[in-house]
């Protein structure tokens, strides 16, 4: 049985991992449904086990964020984002900061996949009008945003399965992990600046206005402060993904219409997909053979020396590059006690670093391609374009961001 789950969870990882197969091009949410089904088929779980498997916390809180982000694309709220953006921006440059820095803190808030979705469109829409290059604006919103999203734990799925699992408080998390994913995203701006800075034109041309998206009176205002109160339920304690449906669901209830267009831009087979991947790991989880390798290499993990936090940065960047951030932390946050120093210090280094390491390559995080799809119509984003600069990028934020973690550890005890 052992072989069987192992086998079926490098099928499914295969599926995942080349997105499209010429011998079953099937796509990465159908690989992982595959690998379920599988599972509970051959007999290696149950489906009783199965269902006990799914996160539900995880996938709540998800529903819960992009319901609340399909609103606010229909207050018109990144209409509204690209005159501001272009009324505060005199340079190519300085606007290639305000893409950076608010792909970062957006991302904080919401899910760093639904707002390279809906930012995306917006940065190509500014560089058409602007006649700018777009492959440094694009990798901009794409490393920052995932940078970004390390900060607090509904930042991205991954650190929603950490919350999930650590159980650790929004603010704790944020004291844990917000300063060095600030560092890193003023290491991410410098190195555009290295990068870009002269190959930028030195002032912004005349631009004609845009055709401003009509929105329901009032909704922008009730959509922002429906999310600010989200945000403070999630200072306060609250379940996070109850707090961020209840807020879905008062913007339903404001708005007193059928949510139709709000449900239809929820990426329900992202929902499906991390369904399924939950239900694939456990099956393998069940084998012993994580348990086998994690106990052969947690004796060099200690983190309370430097040598094993830079072998953890090290093993981390790797398998999430391997396995993809998720799986990997579902694999490795059940056995993160065995290590020697604090776990929640364990738990912010997992989540950090698995975040970081998915601007490693064009493909290493779903907010990547999300980015470079949504603007293939006007540019493609190429693998290796992307790379001379993902790469510099993930090691300078690691180098940076990681002492930041384990100084502020020490700070908290």
């Amino acid at each position: 049985m052992t072989a069987l789950a192992v086998a079926i969870f490098c099928l499914t990882y295969v599926l995942i991992a080349a997105r499209r197969l010429r011998v079953l091009p099937i796509g990465r949410p159908a690989g992982a449904l595959l690998g379920a089904v599988l599972m509970v088929a051959t007999g290696v779980l149950s489906p009783a086990e199965s269902f006990k498997a799914i996160d539900h916390d995880t996938i709540v809180l998800l529903l819960g964020m992009m319901l609340i982000t399909a609103y606010m694309d229909q207050a018109a709220f990144f209409d509204w984002l690209v005159t501001r953006v272009l009324s505060v921006c005199a340079t190519p440059w300085a606007l290639l900061v305000v893409v950076s820095l608010l792909a970062g803190a957006l991302s904080a808030v919401l899910v760093n996949d639904t707002v390279c979705l809906f930012m995306t469109p917006v940065v190509v829409t500014i560089c058409a009008r602007a006649r700018l290059p777009m492959g440094p604006y694009l990798i901009a919103l794409a490393t920052s945003a995932n940078i970004g999203s390390a900060a607090t734990l509904v930042g991205n799925p991954q650190n929603m399965i950490v919350g999930s699992l650590s159980r650790m408080p929004f603010g704790e998390f944020l004291l844990r992990c917000g300063p060095a994913a600030a560092v890193g995203l003023l290491v991410n701006v410098a190195l555009l600046r290295a990068y870009y800075g002269r190959a930028l034109p030195p002032a912004m041309p005349p631009l004609e206005a845009a055709p401003a998206r009509a929105a329901p009176p009032g909704m922008l205002g009730r959509v922002s402060v429906v999310l600010v109160l989200v945000v403070a339920a999630f200072f306060a304690g609250a379940h996070l993904g109850y707090a961020a449906l209840a807020g879905a669901v008062a913007l339903i209830v404001l708005e007193r219409a059928e949510p139709r267009e709000a449900f239809a831009r929820v990426d329900w087979a992202l929902l499906v997909f991390f369904c399924a991947l939950f239900v694939v790991v456990h099956g393998l989880a069940g084998t012993g053979v994580v348990e086998a390798v994690w106990g052969a290499a947690a004796p060099s993990l200690d983190l309370e020396r430097s040598g094993g936090v830079s072998l953890f940065t090290a093993l981390v960047v790797v398998g999430s590059n391997l396995v993809s951030n998720v799986p990997l932390v579902l694999l490795l946050g059940p056995h993160l006690e065995a290590l020697g120093g604090s776990p929640a210090t364990g738990w912010a280094l997992l989540a950090f670093v698995s975040t970081v390491a998915g601007n490693l390559t064009l493909i290493g995080s779903v907010a990547n391609i999300i980015v470079a799809e949504g603007a293939r119509d006007q540019y493609t984003l190429g693998f290796v374009e992307y790379l001379r600069f993902g790469a510099v990028s993930t090691a300078l934020v690691l180098a940076a961001g990681v002492p930041v973690i384990v100084l502020v550890a020490r700070v908290l005890g």
